[in-house]
């Protein structure tokens, strides 16, 4: 139905065709999250008007302190939430896609957990070298922590792509092995809780919840320099995903090379996760939740890629938004992501189940 409404694109020699209605979602959800990224720039202990905010971004705007505390103090933790969401949208569609199911994002498919495991022994060890919080301790988490996530989430895909393999890809297998795999990470990250310091495990979970607060520039550099370059190698492997929904077989039979585009796939989509919870911990259920929302409201066969990526973001900043203005204490934004994904998780369960009795 998509592409019986679609327009091509093209760029040199490549093109693509791009359903309408996907292209108005998109273009839609960016003007939303335009005005989300104002508004949360504009509340705060220092309230600006909208108005300044938008006259700031587009460079105009004669109050130096406005310009301070919007540019400097406010401006990198929206742009970590943009950047974020975005990439966890991107590659939640991506594992969806691949899958051909709706589980299989990285926080269900234990990316994520393995991404923690990785930060929290960083935590643990660096209270435990003896420095007890001091300025050594907090240099060694404030450079190892990014590293130890993103090398926990590929170490996990590794071994996930390895224990999946059986002649090939198995995708229900896939999903099989990622979910033992998360709760096997999990009890890991549990068991580091457990037997480390006060001080460190309360660390760790902060870092856990998925706080943005106190997001500098330097968080934000690695997530958009790493959607800089996977984002167009995904639009790169669209045409191989299209394909590989009509089966493994027609796949091979159009002319995809199947293992090497599966690879593609879930190296961008790791690549992504792995940033981006290393940016900011794991925001439960982004993943998951935003590229179901974008098929619904776009209505194509599969997670559409930069609605998937829109909708992302205006989740993320949205829940900074809903933490930071609207409730009245303080809360780690992937507290909401969370308790927005978890009835949808059931919901969803319950639809599929209800699918296979009839």
């Amino acid at each position: 139905m998509a592409v019986l409404h679609a327009t091509p694109l093209r760029f040199g020699i490549a093109s693509w065709l791009v359903p309408v209605r996907a292209a108005l979602v998109s273009l839609g959800g960016a003007g939303l999250l335009f005005v989300l990224v104002a508004v949360d720039l504009s509340v705060g202990d220092f309230p600006i008007p909208v108005g300044d905010v938008i006259r700031t971004l587009l460079g105009g705007g004669d109050d130096a302190g406005q310009r301070f505390v919007i540019m400097e103090l406010r401006l990198p933790q929206t742009m970590v939430a943009v950047a974020v969401g975005a990439g966890l949208g991107l590659a939640g569609a991506l594992t969806q896609t691949l899958a051909r199911n709706p589980l299989a994002s990285p926080d269900i498919l234990g990316i994520t957990e393995g991404a923690a495991f990785a930060a929290v022994a960083v935590i643990v060890a660096s209270g435990a070298s003896g420095y007890g919080g001091g300025l050594v301790s907090g240099r060694l988490q404030e450079l190892g922590l990014p590293l130890a996530a993103f090398a926990g989430a590929m170490s996990t895909a590794v071994l996930l792509y390895v224990l999946s393999w059986r002649r090939g890809l198995d995708m229900q297998r896939l999903v099989l092995i990622g979910i033992g795999l998360g709760a096997t990470m999990t009890a890991g990250t549990s068991y580091l809780l457990v037997n480390a310091r006060i001080q460190d495990a309360a660390s760790a979970q902060v870092w856990l919840s998925g706080s943005l607060t106190g997001r500098g520039w330097e968080h934000v550099r690695p997530v958009l320099l790493a959607l800089a370059v996977l984002t167009p190698l995904a639009l790169i492997l669209i045409r191989s995903l299209n394909a590989m929904l009509l089966g493994d077989d027609a796949a091979q039979g159009l002319g995809v090379r199947l293992q090497l585009a599966q690879l593609g796939v879930l190296f961008v989509a790791v690549g992504l996760a792995s940033v981006s919870v290393a940016a900011v911990g794991p925001l439960a259920f982004v993943a998951f939740v935003v590229p179901q929302v974008a098929l619904r409201l776009t209505g194509g066969s599969r997670p559409p890629v930069l609605a998937s990526m829109v909708a992302g973001g205006v989740l993320v900043v949205g829940a900074d938004l809903i933490t930071r203005a609207v409730l009245p204490f303080a809360l780690p934004a992937g507290i909401v992501t969370a308790a927005i994904g978890a009835p949808y998780l059931i919901w969803l369960l319950i639809r599929t189940n209800r699918r296979r009795t009839v």
